[in-house]
């Protein structure tokens, strides 16, 4: 359980020091695409969180990026409520920063938990700020920073250091243009595109395949050589749902993929999965 009123460190109570503040990063994960891709109810959520955990609310300010994702902040007295979300991971990262010992944390956690319809919560760091009563050591920028023993949030860099064979992206995209993911001619025009756009040789001429008797997986199939691997894709005409694969041994940027099929195929969102294949 969290002790809302710890703001605290040390061995006890009695050999405690103050701190300004108290901070707490969340992961709330398999969350509802449908939530997490609407600016709204994304700002709700916050502004729900904040109310019923006793926050005093000052102002909001969010903001819905192209071609998804949300940014926001909730200002309190007690300090603030950000988070940014990744509908194509069903994915929120959120911050709870308070210099108040009124707030009911656990009370604020499970509203979010609710109103994102999360499946799985983590309370991934939860620090005291601003240790004030005693002398720390003190450190670096670069110390702290370059020795911390973090994931990388680049894909070139995790590329680079672990020196896989090859890079598998996996992209869903949604409620796209019926009559692009119809259309032979379009799709091959989309591999010809993509594969100018992150510099891949092409080894022979795209395929495209009509397939399916039953109508609930009837569509186009795709496949195009590369001369560091393959791209595939099925268009199943009932959803409107691109799937789409990019295997290669030649690094390339998964969302700039990701993102530029989503722009061709006019989709409403997508959803990514990245694979480094040993």
């Amino acid at each position: 359980m969290l002790d809302k009123n710890r703001k605290f460190a040390g061995e006890s109570k009695q050999d405690a020091c103050s701190a300004l503040g108290r901070q707490l990063t969340i992961e709330y994960y398999e969350c509802q695409a449908k939530v997490l891709l609407d600016k709204n109810l994304v700002e709700k959520a916050l502004l729900k969180a904040a109310d019923k955990s006793g926050a005093t609310i000052i102002s909001s300010s969010f903001h819905g990026f192209e071609p998804q994702g949300v940014s926001g902040v909730v200002v309190i007295a007690e300090s603030h409520f950000t988070v940014h979300a990744w509908p194509e991971h069903d994915y929120a990262a959120v911050d709870i920063f308070t210099c108040g010992d009124s707030i009911d944390l656990e009370v604020a956690i499970n509203s979010m938990k609710d109103s994102f319809e999360s499946e799985n919560v983590v309370i991934s760091s939860d620090q005291n700020r601003g240790i004030i009563s005693r002398p720390f050591e003190q450190k670096k920028i670069g110390q702290i920073v370059n020795n911390s023993n973090v994931c990388p949030t680049s894909w070139k860099k995790e590329y680079e250091h672990k020196k896989p064979w090859g890079v598998l992206t996996s992209i869903d995209i949604y409620k796209s243009d019926p009559q692009i993911i119809k259309d032979a001619k379009s799709i091959e025009r989309f591999v010809y595109e993509l594969c100018d756009l992150i510099d891949m040789k092409r080894f022979g001429e795209c395929r495209v395949v009509h397939f399916g008797k039953d109508k609930k997986v009837e569509g186009f199939s795709m496949t195009q050589l590369i001369e560091t691997s393959l791209i595939s894709g099925h268009f199943a005409n009932a959803l409107n749902t691109v799937y789409l694969d990019v295997f290669s041994c030649k690094f390339y940027e998964p969302r700039e993929v990701a993102q530029f099929a989503m722009s061709f195929f006019k989709g409403d969102h997508y959803k990514m999965q990245i694979a480094l294949r040993q």
